[in-house]
């Protein structure tokens, strides 16, 4: 819980201007929907996915950790970069990240931060730093997650760490994080 509410209190602190903290999506509000059948279906390759098949296929063994029934996962694409994607273990069936994200050093946070955000309970999850290596997008970016894929819902912009941020707190209601599963 309190690796979210420090990034987001990073976040919030250099934001120009001042959010409510209801306007910051909630990890509750998007409840995930469906069930884990407790089988992994075999992963689906397609032509898209042919390239990264091996890593594809080895994550579609794990358990689900996220959105109820999904297995994310995530790989390296360059120096503080990450790619992936969410699989489904009812159906196998693979749906890409809309971006890449990198650039999280960048920002302020400790070392405990994760640059995605997710939970086993929650259709929500947040990606933190700069989409697709796109100047002044750092960030945090709120997407929900569904049969169809990944809805943008919503940026929190940041200020690059070296502009100096100042540390400050905010409520642990604001978002929480288990990348493992609910807390």
């Amino acid at each position: 819980m309190l690796r979210i509410s420090y990034l987001l209190a990073v976040i919030v602190t250099s934001v120009a201007v001042t959010f409510s903290q209801t306007s910051i999506p909630q990890f509750k509000d998007f409840p995930a929907k469906g069930k884990y059948v407790g089988k992994n279906a075999p992963v689906v390759i397609t032509a898209k996915d042919r390239r990264f098949r091996t890593v594809l296929r080895e994550a579609a063994h794990e358990k689900p950790d996220f959105a109820e029934h999904y297995i994310l996962a995530a790989w390296g694409c360059g120096a503080a970069c990450l790619m992936g994607a969410v699989i489904d273990a009812n159906t196998g069936k693979v749906h890409w990240f809309p971006h890449t994200i990198c650039c999280w050093n960048e920002m302020a946070r400790d070392e405990s931060f994760n640059p995605i955000v997710y939970k086993l309970n929650s259709r929500l999850i947040v990606f933190t730093g700069i989409r697709n290596e796109q100047d002044g997008d750092l960030g945090a970016h709120f997407y929900e997650f569904g049969p169809t894929g990944f809805k943008y819902i919503r940026t929190i912009k940041s200020t690059p760490a070296h502009v100096g941020l100042e540390r400050s707190s905010i409520s642990k209601s604001a978002a929480t994080n288990s990348p493992q599963g609910a807390d």
